[in-house]
């Protein structure tokens, strides 16, 4: 495995840019570990909606960054307290398998004194039944990346004011309000980590996952004049532009969603004379296709149905949303509730 030094970027835009840069170009034969630090930002899931899931005032106001990830999954609060991982390699089947990628992860971290870290539910790291980690992945064309946030010492309190979770999210968890859920987990490391800077925290666990004693000793890809130019057109077509991180989006008269285990699924969409005129879909999910081909398969349809289970049948719906089945996308859709 290779580790690559983002140079301490703090700019979500750019560090997204990066890892989608090492996704999308094979750079070495081994996987790649990457990690950074994002100044405050609020960082959403592809297929989300974000002006549902962003305090929109709030964020204007303390002037955080909105970015939209390639990944699925929910939105994270990001800051200079709260850093990211990512191990990028060749997509050998394991896209959706999160514990196989959080496993180095939290061996490491049970060195460091946080010996009750654990994969809970779908996708979370948790300790004392607490957040401190969400992860999310994305694949492209026989690459992808497994990637996870560690809360270390970040603004907890800004969290909760940043982010609009959905009722339904707060109650599957069983809790009370997002702060009540989540944690730093600089309390819970040993006496030696406990003065650390999140930088330096970052660095020794980089040590602990390589299983060396020095930086020196990480084997590291050094990106070229050319790769960062790769990175900042990627930069510039995606991240820093307002209609991917928020997109378009027409009034629509019709909205229905359901929170399934894999996620939250929700269409939107108009229906005139008996057809499907427009639609969107949104959730946090983690698919591997593009939400937009199933989207553009629905426009047109005759909604009912006989006509929407047809399109669905046609589609490998576990392939863009996960374990669900087109029985239940149709119910959903058709009607606006599953049984």
């Amino acid at each position: 495995m290779y580790f690559v030094d983002n140079k301490e970027i703090t700019d979500p835009r750019v560090n997204i840019a990066l890892e989608t840069y090492l996704v999308e170009n094979k750079l070495v034969d081994e996987p790649i570990l990457l990690f950074y630090i994002n100044e405050p930002s609020i960082i959403i899931g592809r297929n989300q909606n974000t002006a549902e899931e962003v305090n929109q005032s709030y964020i204007d106001e303390k002037g955080i960054h909105v970015v939209r990830r390639m990944s699925g999954g929910g939105a994270v609060y990001h800051d200079l307290g709260n850093f990211s991982f990512c191990f990028i390699k060749d997509d050998d089947g394991s896209f959706r398998d999160f514990g196989k990628f959080t496993k180095p992860v939290i061996d490491a971290l049970h060195k460091m004194g946080v010996a009750g870290a654990e994969l809970q539910g779908r996708n979370d790291l948790l300790i004392d039944g607490k957040k401190f980690s969400g992860n999310a992945m994305y694949a492209k064309n026989g690459r992808m990346t497994a990637h996870g946030t560690i809360l270390f010492d970040a603004d907890l309190d800004a969290v909760t004011k940043a982010l609009k979770p959905r009722k339904e999210k707060i109650e599957s968890k069983g809790i009370k309000s997002v702060r009540s859920r989540v944690t730093n987990i600089k309390p819970y490391v040993s006496a030696q980590y406990q003065n650390m800077t999140t930088q330096e925290f970052r660095d020794s666990l980089l040590l602990e996952i390589f299983g060396v004693s020095s930086r020196d000793d990480v084997k590291e890809y050094h990106l070229t004049d050319k790769d960062w130019e790769g990175v900042y057109k990627i930069r510039d077509e995606r991240f820093g532009n307002w209609d991917w991180n928020y997109g378009h989006s027409p009034q629509f008269s019709m909205a229905c969603h359901h929170k399934f285990p894999f996620g939250l699924v929700e269409f939107k969409l108009n229906v005139s004379n008996g057809h499907i005129d427009d639609i969107k879909i949104f959730g946090d999910f983690f698919g591997l296709g593009d939400i937009v081909d199933v989207e553009a398969a629905l426009r047109g349809t005759k909604f009912d149905k006989e006509h929407v289970q047809n399109v669905f049948d046609t589609i490998d719906v576990k392939k863009y949303f996960g374990n669900i089945s087109s029985e239940e996308l149709t119910q959903l859709l058709v009607f606006g509730t599953v049984e």
